[in-house]
C-alpha cells in the first residue's frame, strides 16, 4: 500500500517497523472524521486557488464514496495501511487518480489526527456518553420512584449511623453521574477543533480562509499538533465516572450478599459457579469495580506518555487513542449494563425493617432530643453514648428499660417520647436542613 511519505527513502520499511508501527486496527473510529476534515480541506484549497471547481466537485464526490463504503471493511483483520488517514488516501486515489496527491497541499497527519480525534470526541463519543448516563440516572430515578417509602440504615466506615431516605441513598449516585455527564460537557465545550496548523509551523493559508470553512484558525500551530490534553481530561472525566460505577456497584455486592439481604439483584444479571450449584454471583459489578482499573491505568499511561515529549510532534502520541477508545468503549458497556440492572433491582423490605431496628441507629435523634431540652451537646453526647453502652453490656433495649432506670441517665429522659423517637420515619423527617424539591 502506497504510504504518505517516502520520497527521501532508498529502502523498503522493514515488515517489523511496518507491524509495529501501524495504528489502522484501532484508528479506524476515526474514518467519518477524517472524511468530514478532508471535504472541508477541499473546499479550503478552492477558496485559496489550490484546486479547481471541477477538482472540488470530483474530490467531493470520491471522498462522500469512500465514506459510504467505508463502514462495510473490517480493519481489524489483515490490513496493511499504517493508519486510517493512509487508506482513505489510497482509496482517494484509486478512484480520481493523481488528483488525489493534491489533497495534502498545506496538510499534515499531525492536524488530521488532532482534528478527527476531537471531531470524534466532540460529536460522537462524548455526547453517546452522555446519553447513556442519563439512561442510568433515570433508571435510578424510576427505581425511587417505585420504592418511595423505602428508609435504609445509612452507613459510615461500614457501620449503622442513621436512618436515610432511599430517594437520599441512591439519589446520591444521580447527583455524582449529573456531576460527570456536566464535566464532560465543560471538556467538550472547551475542545477546539482546529485545522491549519501543518506539521508544526502552520500553512501558507489565510487563517481568515479557514474560518471561513467554518472551522477555528490555529493560535498556536506547535501547541495545536503536540496538545493532548484534552485526551488526558477526558480520560480523568472517564475514570471518575468509573469510580462512582465502581462504588455503586460494591455497595450493590454488599446489600445483595447474605449478611445485609437488602436487595435481589435478578438472575439475569448473575452468573453461577462451576463447582458450586447454590451460588449466584454478582459477576457484572465486580467485573465494573475491577474495570475502574483499567480506566486509572489508561489515564496513567497517559500522563506518563506525555510527561517527557520535547515540542512538537512525536509518534509516541499515536498511543493517546488505543486509551481514548478504551475508556470510552468500557464506560459507556458498563452504563448500559447497570441501567439494565437497576431496571429490575428488589428490595427485601423485611430485612431492612430488621436492620431498623437497631437502636444505635437512633443515638443521634437521642442527643438532639436531650438538646432541646437545654441539656449543652456535649453533655447530651456523653449522656447517649452512656445509654447506648448500657444497654450493650446489659442485652437491653433501651426503649424497654423502665422510666426509673433512664431518669439514672438524664432527669430529661420520658419513656414514652423515647419509644417515639426511636422510629425511621420520625428520624428522617426530624432532619430539615436538606433542601427538598416541592411535590
Amino acid at each position: 500500500m502506497k504510504k504518505l511519505w517516502g520520497g527521501r527513502f532508498k529502502k523498503k520499511t522493514n515488515p517489523l517497523v511496518e507491524e509495529f508501527t501501524k495504528s489502522i486496527h484501532y484508528d479506524y473510529k476515526l474514518a467519518k472524521y477524517d472524511l468530514a476534515g478532508s471535504i472541508t480541506h477541499v473546499k479550503i484549497l478552492e477558496k485559496c486557488g489550490y484546486l479547481t471547481s471541477d477538482e472540488t466537485s470530483e474530490l467531493e464526490t470520491a471522498l462522500e464514496s469512500i465514506g459510504k463504503e467505508i463502514g462495510k471493511k473490517d480493519f481489524t483483520q489483515n490490513e496493511k495501511c499504517e493508519d486510517i488517514h493512509t487508506y482513505i488516501q489510497n482509496e482517494l486515489q484509486k478512484k480520481v487518480g493523481n488528483l488525489a496527491l493534491k489533497l495534502q497541499t498545506a496538510r499534515s497527519r499531525n492536524d488530521q489526527v488532532v482534528f478527527a480525534t476531537k471531531l470524534y470526541c466532540k460529536e460522537e463519543a462524548i455526547p453517546d456518553l452522555q446519553s447513556a448516563i442519563k439512561h442510568l440516572v433515570k433508571a435510578i430515578d424510576k427505581l425511587v420512584d417505585e420504592n418511595k417509602n423505602i428508609i435504609l440504615p445509612g452507613f459510615t466506615h461500614m457501620q449503622h449511623a442513621q436512618p436515610v431516605y432511599l430517594k437520599d441513598y441512591l439519589g446520591a449516585y444521580c447527583d455524582m453521574l449529573k456531576r460527570d455527564s456536566n464535566r464532560l460537557k465543560y471538556i467538550s465545550q472547551n475542545m477546539k477543533v482546529t485545522l491549519g496548523a501543518g506539521a508544526l509551523a502552520g500553512t501558507p493559508i489565510k487563517a481568515d480562509i479557514y474560518e471561513a470553512a467554518d472551522v477555528e484558525a490555529v493560535i498556536n500551530s506547535i501547541d495545536s499538533v503536540s496538545d493532548r490534553d484534552f485526551v488526558i481530561e477526558i480520560i480523568s472525566a472517564l475514570s471518575i465516572v468509573a469510580m462512582h460505577l465502581s462504588r455503586l456497584a460494591e455497595d450493590l455486592i454488599i446489600y445483595s450478599s447474605k449478611e445485609f439481604d437488602f436487595i435481589e439483584i435478578d438472575e439475569a444479571f448473575c452468573t453461577g459457579s462451576s463447582l458450586m450449584p447454590q451460588k449466584k454471583n454478582p459477576d457484572v459489578l465486580e467485573l465494573v469495580r475491577g474495570y475502574s482499573g483499567r480506566l486509572y491505568g489508561n489515564l496513567v499511561s497517559m500522563l506518563t506518555m506525555m510527561k517527557g515529549l520535547p515540542l512538537s510532534y512525536n509518534r509516541d502520541m499515536q498511543l493517546d487513542k488505543e486509551s481514548l477508545f478504551s475508556s470510552f468503549e468500557i464506560v459507556s458497556q458498563e452504563l448500559e449494563v447497570l441501567t439494565g440492572l437497576i431496571k429490575t433491582l428488589k428490595f427485601n423490605k423485611a430485612k431492612i425493617k430488621e436492620h431498623l431496628e437497631d437502636e444505635s441507629l437512633y443515638a443521634t435523634d437521642l442527643v438532639y432530643y436531650l438538646v432541646d431540652k437545654e441539656v449543652p451537646f456535649a453533655q447530651a453526647h456523653e449522656i447517649a453514648g452512656e445509654l447506648y453502652r448500657y444497654s450493650l453490656d446489659n442485652k437491653l433495649g433501651i426503649k424497654g428499660l423502665p422510666q426509673k432506670k433512664l431518669k439514672k441517665f438524664s432527669d430529661k429522659i420520658v419513656k414514652k417520647e423515647i419509644v417515639r423517637l426511636f422510629n425511621p420515619a420520625f428520624s428522617v423527617r426530624s432532619k430539615k436542613s436538606i433542601k427538598r424539591a416541592k411535590a
